[in-house]
């Protein structure tokens, strides 16, 4: 079973961000299950299009969440993401819908078990897929924005999104990235990192020769810096200190002092 991958809500303020109220059921594990090949697609490679996500909580009980025919779990793993620090976690995952594509979707618990809380428009064509770069505190107001890209496989927008009631809104959006490899499980290719004291996001171009650092302000997604990489990217972003990461490339890998690459 895989482990859940809890992604940052605040990178700069970990400490700062509280768990769900004391005593409460939260989500500590989840992975899925039922592999299917009703869609076809297989973005991740065999077999990682899923029927089922199935939850662990704090108070031992294993929920299943079940998706109709026409619908699969076109991911590799659950990321559990706080989108707000007085919030309790929930689970962020990719839905892709036979007819309509990829999709975001926010995952909760409840009373009655897991429920879905928010969801994105789906791209809107079978077989286009997106992946998900953080979900992190991009402009500082104390709420979580997830940020993604669309179509990686062809080149597509990085599109910063936010929860409002039940949908997960498209906000802003900037052309040319592509943060993963056709049929690939690495899905690490992007990152969200402290800098300056704000978030960035670091996302390859799409033709993965550059790694751009991204910024969300006055609710415009803006390239702050590039840096330019020795071959394609293939492998993980890993931050080494606060201002230095090494990147998996076709040659090997590369390390990168992101204030080389600030305008």
């Amino acid at each position: 079973m895989r482990k859940l991958r809890r992604w940052m809500f605040s990178l700069a303020a970990v400490s700062a961000i509280a768990g769900s109220a004391l005593g409460a059921e939260t989500i500590t594990a989840a992975h899925y299950a039922v592999p299917v090949e009703r869609y076809g697609h297989f973005a991740l490679g065999r077999p990682h299009e899923y029927a089922q996500l199935v939850a662990t909580t704090s108070s031992g009980r294993s929920l299943a969440l079940d998706l109709g025919q026409d619908e699969v779990f076109e991911d590799l793993e659950p990321r559990l993401v706080r989108m707000a620090a007085d919030e309790p976690e929930v689970i962020l995952a990719i839905v892709s819908q036979r007819d309509r594509g990829s999709r975001l979707v926010l995952i909760r618990l409840n009373a009655d078990g897991l429920a879905l809380s928010a969801q994105s428009p789906a791209i809107g064509t079978p077989n286009r897929w997106l992946n998900p770069v953080a979900a992190v505190d991009l402009d500082g107001d104390g709420q979580a924005e997830i940020a993604a890209v669309i179509t990686p496989h062809i080149g597509g927008p990085l599109k910063a999104y936010r929860r409002r009631g039940t949908d997960l809104v498209e906000i802003a959006a900037l052309a040319g990235f592509s943060n993963h490899v056709y049929g690939t499980t690495e899905l690490a290719l992007s990152a969200a990192m402290q800098i300056g004291g704000r978030v960035r996001l670091l996302v390859p171009d799409a033709a993965r020769l550059h790694l751009r650092i991204i910024a969300l302000e006055n609710g415009r997604l803006v390239e702050t810096g590039r840096c330019a990489l020795s071959a394609p990217i293939t492998g993980a972003i890993r931050q080494l200190s606060p201002g230095e990461v090494s990147v998996g490339v076709l040659s090997g890998r590369q390390r990168i002092v992101i204030g080389d690459c600030q305008r």
